[in-house]
């Protein structure tokens, strides 16, 4: 039997969470686990706590021949070695930019009304 430490998928949609599991690698990614060893929840804000992993039974399972998937086997080292990174803070936030008023066409505008009252009292006063 060819036994693979992968992640299952749990959760919702845009929400996911992750078991750590030991698995037949020919049973399907959310099927039925021999052994879960951990869970890892990439939602967390803190990366350390993301991931909780049993070290003793991994060592185990690696020891009797389990082949680690890529993702897992990052996240075995991660832990071992507690460099998580840090997460990166937010941009800060920023008034938004007013556009400067336009001078140019309110003189034009403002000749246009002259002229179109000048006109009014024209006709006004030929009736």
């Amino acid at each position: 039997m060819a036994v693979r430490i992968r992640m299952k998928k749990m959760g919702r949609k845009h929400r996911p969470f992750f078991r750590i599991c030991v698995m037949d690698s020919r049973v399907a990614r959310d099927g039925k686990a021999i052994e879960e060893v951990g869970f890892y929840d990439p939602m967390v804000h803190d990366k350390a706590s993301r991931v909780k992993i049993n070290l003793e039974r991994v060592d185990y399972w690696l020891s009797v021949g389990a082949q680690p998937s890529e993702k897992v086997n990052a996240l075995i080292r991660k832990v071992r070695t507690n460099k998580f990174g840090s997460a990166k803070a937010p941009p800060p936030m920023q008034a938004p930019k007013e556009k400067p008023p336009a001078e140019e066409p309110a003189a034009e505008t403002a000749e246009a009304a002259a002229t179109e009252e000048a006109t009014t009292e024209e006709t006004s006063a030929s009736e």
